[in-house]
């Protein structure tokens, strides 16, 4: 088992040493398969963490959004930037909140307190936001799997309808922003070796750049994602079709533990069993397809998360109040070095 010795390492010495880590971490956990318990002995440890705004952050002009090291697959959020994907219920990001305490290798007080407040997070967001998510893993599974048959505009399609499931939380997450002003549709394509493409209007003045950068990366990544599908030899496709069809599962049922139990439930003990036969190819047929079965249960899982959205008691968006209330109370912490 995994254990906070594996921070003691020198691999993860930046921990340490970086300036916006260190005495600032809160809160260090498993991410990934090992998070999930879906790991195999190929699995990579997965490292997320969040460390608060230092003093500078809070009252001068720099700012800390997050620390990524690719040799250890470790990401570390700052808070200012963590508290709003959470408010977003970011799939990849809530689930840092729901671990199994001993998936936690480190917590500091404030961190603990943090853990106190998951619920405040917790809305009617999260039927878009995972709901979005698996659609976008749904889309890349058909799109891998018959891809070499797709009309090229069902497949612009595809890609349409994940850009628009990002950009539903823009207006929360970007202050500035209003829906409208940024429009993305299909037409008729200029490029020639297309049918139909992807077109925007976009009517912003005076906007953050940052703010627009941020928007346009995440657009910009997830067309990059749908433009790798296919360059991957087949036996790590099928491997990566297993894993996406793994996690789309598990997506929804993370998200009905949300709206049906108010619950953010990481390690998926109970179904353990299924994500493993399917990231197995236990669902696969001979031909590369998935087998009936599995459509069979996802879409049991759409109709059972249809039926949650409809009747989950969460409030249609987090408690914005409470939320304040806390940043403002961490922040007032380490203005005063009181932590």
């Amino acid at each position: 088992m995994l254990t906070a010795s594996l921070l003691q390492e020198p691999a993860y010495d930046f921990l340490r040493a970086n300036p916006h880590l260190g005495r600032h971490l809160i809160l260090i956990g498993l991410a990934g398969s090992y998070a999930y318990g879906t790991n195999t002995p190929d699995s990579d440890i997965d490292i997320r963490g969040i460390a608060v705004d230092s003093r500078r952050d809070i009252l001068g002009l720099s700012s800390f959004e997050q620390y990524v090291d690719d040799g250890t697959d470790t990401c570390i959020y700052g808070f200012r930037k963590i508290i709003g994907l959470l408010l977003a219920c970011n799939p990849n990001v809530i689930e840092l909140l729901g671990l199994r305490p001993q998936n936690y290798l480190y917590l500091h007080p404030i961190g603990r307190e943090l853990l106190e407040c998951r619920k405040l997070f917790l809305s009617k967001r999260a039927v878009q936001s995972f709901g979005g998510y698996a659609g976008a893993q749904l889309r890349r599974l058909q799109n891998a799997l018959a891809r070499d048959s797709y009309p090229q505009a069902e497949r612009e399609g595809h890609i349409l309808h994940s850009l628009q499931s990002a950009m539903y939380d823009f207006a929360s997450r970007y202050a500035s922003f209003e829906r409208g002003q940024f429009r993305l549709y299909l037409d008729w394509a200029e490029n020639p070796e297309y049918e139909q493409e992807i077109f925007a209007d976009v009517a912003l003045k005076h906007y953050p750049l940052r703010d627009y950068r941020s928007m346009w990366a995440e657009l910009n990544n997830i067309v990059k994602d749908y433009d790798k599908i296919g360059k991957r030899n087949k036996k790590k496709d099928d491997a990566h079709l297993n894993k996406h069809a793994m996690h789309l599962i598990r997506l929804f049922l993370m998200a009905l533990d949300i709206l049906e139990k108010e619950e953010i439930r990481t390690w998926r003990g109970e179904e353990q069993e299924l994500l493993m036969a399917i990231r197995g190819g236990a669902y696969r047929k001979e031909d590369g397809g998935f087998r009936p079965e599995f459509y069979e249960l996802l879409q049991e899982y759409e109709k059972r998360l249809q039926r949650a959205a409809a009747n989950t008691a969460l409030p249609d968006a987090p408690d914005f109040k409470r939320v304040e209330e806390f940043v403002m109370y961490v922040n007032e912490r380490v203005v005063r070095d009181d932590w």
